[in-house]
């Protein structure tokens, strides 16, 4: 039975992730690269065949659940190490192996010149190890131990080139601000564990329907926690300020995190667990809002950005926050869908992003490149059909399905509003305009850096891949005028409650859609008439001082860095500094040095003589054999 398979999705990558981390250094290159990259495939090609099985079965429920053993049973709690496989896990677990593979297959290629081939595949498979175990998991704690190895893969990945100081802080800034939500969501996991008596996940969604009522303060509790946790790992207001500085990594990693794993684990979470936001609907409009601030701040902040990659990286952010929108409107399906089209676009464009920095000697500024449409047209055509999914071309990119059906239930859903739908499409305005800001002034206009380094097929077939769902990836699941093809959703329904729609709206979903598209226009019109057409009214607009002035507001992130290092870094540092020569330092202390002057003591000993040496052996054992006698 193909189900039963379902354990070597997360054991192929933890087992291969063991042995590059201790024989990888002593394995040359093309076994390092067929051992990471297969891994990945096979773990893919099990998570394809579980697929087949689970279309063709008719488990109870529409779900699986697969006990391996237990792993702790201590006074009625004992959680297990088993997984649990239904719509929602299969959609994102293929997902992850399948993206996750195609970057490790590229990586195969990029990461050939640089230090530390064999330990950059070990952290990547023991990455996507983690988020599978974290998707698949059927308790809360196992999800906890996947979520919390995530956690370690960024540190590890982000500072991978540890010899330069910056990476380490990135790295270091990414662990501490996602240790802040992850704190509060182990509290989470105590307070669900003290007062439901289990962590098992579907249990636990019983229970809490069956004894907590609509609004209990327990309920709200346990989500403001989750909630906690998801705005660190998904990067989301005021979280978000360690995801531009992960950058540091190298460009697969920036792939692996912002497409299919980590920034996507705090949107698992919630939809996972939507009973718990369904009983505290405050929560769940604090999550919409939250989406919707993070969307538009990361969307004018990506507008102020030369890097090339951390214009991808708000972006990232902005996109994340779409899929808070959804699911605090209760559109938990279209939230996974905007997840696995993201991850197709996002994936692409940071995979080529790559190809674009390898190719002009590792250059970041996107204003000191230029032109490269015509020395780069693989990597042109690749990042031109990202960037349209992103941005939401119409009829033809899976993004603007995704982000189209986001937008509707925002104004449909029975928790949406005005005000909401009115500031997503905004969003596609913004995304709009940074995205093609980014393709004119990338691969137009006149060329600043000779290109060097060309992409091989190695990197090249998976910006391919990548493309082709990109295009297609969207039309599983088609608005009512546009074929009505709901596939999608009617399979995410069997995990997850259908969006409740209002009457009288006024508008009908094509009528939206038409709004989404006006909006994606305008904001390319203005990338065209700022970036290409006319880039003097840009330069003009900067050098004003209301101009000037946003720009440094919006490239600094709002200014979130800037105030925890006030309220939070400085105090912590002037209180280390004022603690450094406290009393337990000096007890301490007083240890070391009475420890060398003991040596310095037994060090005078060592004079070379050896008839003292036989004298003091001699002497010793008459006092210890007086010492014997006596006593």
């Amino acid at each position: 039975m193909m189900l039963e398979l379902l354990w070597l999705v997360p054991a192929i990558p933890f087992f291969s992730s063991f042995v590059l981390m201790v024989f990888g250094p002593r394995l040359s290159q093309r076994a390092v690269a067929f051992l990471g990259v297969g891994s990945i495939a096979l773990s893919a090609l099990a998570s394809v065949l579980v697929a087949i099985g689970f279309a063709g079965s008719a488990a109870a429920g529409h779900a699986f659940t697969q006990t391996l053993w237990t792993w702790i049973d201590v006074a009625g709690f004992h959680p297990h190490i088993g997984l649990y496989l239904d719509a929602v896990s299969l959609v994102m677990t293929l997902v992850v192996t399948f993206v996750g593979a195609l970057i490790h297959w590229y990586s195969a290629e990029f990461m050939v010149e640089g230090e530390g081939y064999s330990r950059f595949f070990a952290y990547m498979n023991l990455f996507v190890a983690s988020m599978v175990t974290l998707l698949l998991a059927d308790n809360l704690l196992l999800l906890y131990l996947g979520w919390e190895g995530v956690g370690l893969c960024s540190y590890l990945l982000i500072g991978f080139w540890y010899t330069d100081p910056a990476n380490g802080r990135a790295g270091r800034k990414a662990f501490i601000v996602t240790r802040t939500g992850d704190t509060a969501m182990i509290l989470g996991l105590f307070l669900l564990a003290t007062h439901l008596g289990t962590l098992d996940i579907q249990e636990l969604m019983r229970r809490a329907a069956q004894q907590w009522p609509v609004g209990s303060f327990y309920a709200v509790a346990a989500a403001l926690l989750l909630l906690g946790g998801a705005v660190g790992k998904s990067a989301q207001l005021p979280l978000q300020t360690w995801l531009p500085d992960a950058m540091a990594g190298p460009t697969p990693t920036s792939a692996l995190i912002h497409a299919a794993t980590m920034v996507t684990a705090g949107v698992y979470l919630i939809a996972r667990t939507h009973v718990l936001f369904i009983l505290a609907p405050s929560v769940q409009v604090a999550v919409a809002i939250v989406g919707m601030a993070t969307l538009i701040l990361a969307g004018f902040s990506a507008l102020t950005q030369w890097d090339l990659k951390r214009v991808l990286a708000y972006s990232t952010i902005s996109q994340i926050g779409y899929m808070f929108v959804a699911l605090g409107v209760g559109a938990w399906s279209a939230a996974i869908f905007h997840f696995m089209t993201h991850a197709f676009f996002k994936a692409l464009l940071f995979l080529a992003a790559g190809a674009i920095i390898q190719a002009t000697h590792e250059e970041h500024n996107i204003f000191k490149m230029g032109g490269l449409r015509k020395e780069l047209p693989v990597t042109f055509w690749t990042f031109l059909i990202g960037g349209c999914s992103l941005a939401g071309l119409p009829l033809v990119t899976a993004g603007f399905y995704s982000k189209g059906l986001i937008i509707w239930e925002s104004r449909a859903s029975a928790n949406g509003s005005i005000a909401l739908w009115l500031l997503a499409i905004l969003g596609v305005l913004l995304t709009s305009l940074y995205t093609f800001r980014l393709i004119f002034v990338v691969f137009f206009g006149q060329a600043k850096t000779q290109v060097g380094k060309r992409p091989g097929y190695r990197m090249t077939i998976p910006l391919i891949a990548l493309s082709v769902l990109s295009l297609v990836g969207g039309f599983v699941n088609t608005p009512a005028g546009l074929g009505n093809f709901h596939r999608f959703t009617d399979l995410m329904h069997l995990a997850l409650p259908p969006v409740v729609e209002r009457p009288g709206l006024g508008i009908t979903e094509m009528g939206s859609e038409g709004l989404v598209t006006l909006a994606f226009l305008i904001g390319l019109y203005f990338a065209y008439l700022l970036y290409l057409r006319k880039p003097g009214y840009a330069k003009a607009l900067a050098v004003s001082s209301i101009g000037s002035a946003l720009h440094r507001l919006w490239f600094a992130d709002w200014g979130f860095d800037w105030l925890y290092d006030r309220l939070f870094v400085r105090p912590v540092l002037w209180f280390a500094r004022i603690d450094s020569s406290d009393f337990v330092d000096a007890f301490y202390t007083g240890l070391a040095r009475l420890s060398e002057l003991a040596y310095r003591a037994l060090r005078s000993t060592e004079t070379g003589k050896i008839r003292w040496y036989a004298a003091g052996i001699a002497f010793g054992s008459v006092v210890l054999a007086a010492l014997v006698l006596i006593l």
